[in-house]
């Protein structure tokens, strides 16, 4: 078994010294690989709980969910229990709830759930049929009382976001959470550029693909695997590290396992060279732009 497989990511050293940066007008420095939920409550639970402290514990203090992934914000009310100031917890509201007191009355159902009075960041989880301007001012609202210390959205293609920066004001969307994988780059046609134009971060949700990643007799899947080799770790964590490399990305990929976890926090600190993201990015094209911004 290679270093590069994921299965021996148990057998290989955690990299220490996880990379932090800037989260938009967010006045504080946030790992550049977090912790998503989605699907986390369908694993036995103790499991669950476990592999979100290790990845506490790794760095992975940035831990994503939202009210509609069903028993995650209980499982994630008892992972922080006792850390709640380690962590940038972000939780989303529903857009069928995301009126004015809609947004209000979800963000306080969140809380009482995740067992604290506040959230770092507050996201809209999709664009739906109540005006922007009813989402953001319950988010302001929110804002105003301490339970809610920034808001962004997700899943906004540029006329959205457009939309949402006309509706909320200049510097007060801290992110836009977006599908991202290595075979699912269409963001980088105009919803990167223009979060990068505007100071809005991008954070990548699913970053393995969903079920899809790619095979290792693939040609990317080799490509990946040789990179891996040269750097003693995994494809998984050279994946994530292709993701973050620009300045403004982060990603939440989620972990079924203490030992899943620790190798998603591995990418934390590792260095690709140029040449290695120019094989990467050749390997894996970027593709058309496609009509609508894809999401899962």
């Amino acid at each position: 078994m290679t270093p590069a497989s994921a299965a021996g990511a148990s057998t290989l050293p955690v990299t220490v010294g996880m990379e932090r940066r800037p989260f938009g007008p967010v006045p504080r420095n946030v790992p550049v690989i977090g912790q998503g939920t989605w699907y986390i409550d369908d694993a036995h639970r103790p499991t669950a709980v476990a592999a979100l402290r290790n990845g506490l514990d790794l760095g992975m203090t940035h831990i994503d969910t939202a009210e509609m992934y069903g028993d995650a914000e209980l499982v994630v009310g008892e992972a922080i229990s006792g850390r709640r100031d380690e962590v940038f917890l972000v939780s989303k509201v529903l857009p069928s709830n995301a009126s004015i007191s809609g947004t209000v009355t979800a963000c306080e159902r969140s809380l009482a759930r995740l067992r604290t009075d506040r959230l770092d960041c507050y996201l809209l989880h999709w664009p739906g049929s109540y005006p922007l301007e009813d989402t953001f001012e319950g988010f302001e609202r929110l804002r105003e009382q301490g339970k809610i210390l920034s808001w962004g959205v997700s899943n906004f293609d540029v006329p959205d976001l457009e939309a949402a920066w006309a509706a909320g004001g200049e510097g007060r969307m801290a992110c836009n959470q977006v599908l991202y994988h290595l075979e699912e780059r269409a963001i980088e046609h105009a919803v990167l550029p223009w979060c990068e134009e505007h100071g809005v971060v991008t954070v990548a949700y699913s970053p393995f693909g969903h079920g899809v990643f790619p095979d290792p007799t693939s040609r990317g899947g080799r490509v990946l695997a040789e990179i891996a080799e040269s750097h003693f770790t995994t494809v998984r964590r050279v994946a994530l590290r292709f993701l973050v490399r620009r300045s403004s990305t982060f990603t939440i990929p989620k972990a079924s396992s203490a030992e899943h976890a620790a190798d998603n926090a591995g990418a934390g600190a590792i260095i690709l060279t140029e040449a290695e993201l120019a094989r990467i990015d050749t390997a894996f094209p970027l593709g058309p732009r496609p009509r609508r911004l894809p999401m899962l």
